[in-house]
């Protein structure tokens, strides 16, 4: 995959935005957001740490943009699978594929994510980092639905058993997202075969 850098619309051709977001990924996935300091991103990035302050306030506003970019992708990815009138398995299956169809980056990306969830909990004092992480709430209960509503689609065609599809949806993305706290690239076991394994746990939790 060539998917090598964290996207976010909000940048200029000459912005250093983009990269210190993708230093910033590697900072925290590498050492942990709490032990990074904000320097060493700046370092990462080849500039000054001053200069950092012209993108983001702070280390918190990084990586809340960080937490609210990954979750903005993995509702568009997830949208971009299940679209159209794909029979409801088959949706189900590439809901739980496009979970996992992610490069060394997103990989990086979704460990921030589910490392610091906690962060979204609480309302931020400054403007620009509760706005983050207001955005970022709103995203993940846009995911929390998107899977509520494949759910529901499924039974009402009858292809699934009619349960409480709302907490039956958080049962399975949290099956998926759990992967991220403990799978690492270089570990004995690929990804594709973890997908594998967690689409059949899916299908059968859903459609049995």
């Amino acid at each position: 995959m060539m998917r090598a850098r964290i996207v976010d619309p909000d940048q200029g051709p000459r912005s250093k935005r983009a990269a210190i977001l993708t230093a910033a990924v590697k900072c925290f996935a590498e050492a942990g957001y709490e032990t990074t300091k904000w320097s060493d991103v700046a370092d990462r990035v080849g500039i000054g740490q001053t200069a950092l302050y012209h993108y983001f306030e702070s280390k918190a506003h990084c990586l809340l943009t960080i937490m609210r970019l990954e979750l903005q992708r993995s509702h568009d990815m997830f949208a971009e699978a299940t679209a159209g009138e794909a029979e409801p398995v088959e949706a189900l299956r590439a809901g739980v594929r496009s979970a996992f169809s992610v490069s060394e980056q997103e990989i990086q990306q979704m460990r921030i994510l589910q490392a610091n969830m906690s962060l979204l909990a609480t309302p931020r004092k400054s403007k620009r980092e509760e706005t983050e992480r207001v955005a970022a709430r709103q995203l993940v209960q846009m995911v929390e639905r998107d899977w509520t509503n494949l759910l529901m689609r499924g039974m009402a065609k009858g292809a699934f058993p009619v349960r409480d599809a709302h907490t039956l949806g958080l049962a399975v993305l949290g099956m998926i997202v759990s992967v991220w706290r403990w799978y690492r690239p270089t570990g004995a076991i690929a990804l594709a075969e973890i997908s594998e394994m967690i689409e059949g746990c899916v299908v059968r939790m859903v459609a049995d």
